[in-house]
């Protein structure tokens, strides 16, 4: 049986974060989406998505499929539900489609398939990933399955009694090294994926994830609920942020109620803020209407896309989203939205060019000698730009 995982609406409300990868791509508590679908389902997965990322992201259709909503996060009921279904059923959440069972004769045409099926109602209610800030909002609720997930029967392993550990939720893999530095699991579990490495005198407090190959750096100070990706380095001060992959938030500084893409960069010195003076409600920019939307919240930092970097000293407002691949550098506060392919910052902005862009891509993925920047990712990219051209009327 093959998941197929889809992109509905979620993946236009979600942008900048989904222009350049499918919903189901987004990391949210330890594993991304799919990777949580692939462990509860014990099966292999591929996407249903835009054009544009099909290179990267393939479908592969086979006798027996299950089309699931890649912005929908699973548990055990919800995967009991999934494989109880039978040919041509529709599982639904109130209006929202979770899930349909196809054989390959119909797979192709499946959104009309799910119109017409038999439709079987949900009932509890799902995580489900609709804006940008869901990420960070359900961090901690999406990190305490994960860590359930990946830790069921086994033991951790052990790390230096040089570490103080307060509480029972602590799991170190295999080739995790900490050294004088305090782990707080009475709020949360603490998760050490294998080969990373969190440097003396820091201090964590969970629900807390790093992921394999990053590193936290001496005296950073980390609060729940915080998800460091893959191949990452962090310091300063982190509280509720979720860095994908690939990233650096390497200095000093204060990073909140936030999400950091694949391949980004924050200068020294630099903060974001996550509460406004007055105390009301954040907006963030929405894609979709154009203009800032309210997001009930009043905690909410930053959201920085994909490839996006900052030069040291950088102070974010409250609520701020910096689109896909833009350079920010200068005095003053950047505006609350920087488009994407954008070079500059309070003083004014100009178009960041493709050519230059790949340029920088190209050195920054020859230090990962696992990952290409091959054509794939330079297809995506050019779509992004024509796709944001509107955003930069300088």
């Amino acid at each position: 049986m093959a998941i197929i995982l889809f992109d509905d609406n979620a993946h236009y409300t979600l942008r900048p974060l989904t222009f350049t990868r499918p919903v189901a791509d987004l990391r949210i508590g330890i594993l991304t989406i799919a990777e949580k679908w692939a462990k509860y389902l014990n099966s292999g997965f591929s996407w249903h998505t835009q054009p544009w990322l099909q290179g990267k992201f393939p479908v592969k259709i086979e006798a027996e499929n299950i089309f699931i909503n890649g912005a929908v996060c699973p548990d055990e009921d919800l995967a009991e539900a999934i494989t109880q279904l039978q040919y041509g059923e529709v599982l639904k959440y109130g209006d929202q489609l979770i899930a349909i069972k196809l054989n390959e004769d119909f797979a192709a045409g499946f959104e009309a398939d799910a119109a017409a099926g038999t439709v079987v109602n949900l009932k509890h209610t799902p995580v489900i990933i609709k804006y940008p800030e869901d990420i960070f909002r359900n961090n901690d609720t999406e990190l305490r399955k994960d860590f359930k997930l990946l830790t069921k029967g086994r033991s951790s392993a052990k790390i230096s009694s040089t570490n103080t550990i307060i509480g029972n939720d602590f799991f170190a893999e295999e080739g995790a090294i900490a050294d004088c530095s305090t782990f707080n699991t009475t709020n949360g579990p603490i998760y050490l994926a294998a080969n990373t490495e969190v440097w003396e005198g820091t201090h964590i407090r969970g629900a807390f994830a790093i992921c394999e190959h990053s590193q936290v750096k001496m005296g950073t100070k980390i609060y729940g609920a915080t998800t460091v990706g893959p191949y990452c380095r962090v310091g300063g001060e982190i509280n509720n942020a979720v860095i994908w992959g690939y990233s650096s938030k390497g200095h000093e500084g204060y990073l909140g109620n936030a999400v950091v893409g694949e391949w980004c960069n924050i200068g020294a010195d630099s903060n974001n803020s996550n509460l406004k003076n007055n105390y009301e409600e954040v907006k963030l920019w929405d894609y979709t209407s154009q203009r800032f939307r309210k997001t009930g919240l009043q905690f909410c930092g930053l959201i920085l896309a994909d490839h996006s970097k900052c030069a040291i000293n950088t102070m974010f407002n409250t609520g701020t989203v910096v689109g896909v691949s833009a350079n920010i550098f200068g005095a003053g506060f950047p505006r609350n939205f920087v488009p994407d392919f954008s070079w500059g910052g309070s003083g004014g902005y100009e178009v960041y060019s493709i050519k230059k862009m790949f340029g920088t891509a190209e050195k920054v993925f020859a230090r990962r000698d696992h990952r290409d920047f091959d054509e794939h990712e330079k297809e995506i990219l050019k779509k992004v730009f024509e796709l944001t051209e509107e955003h930069r009327r300088f």
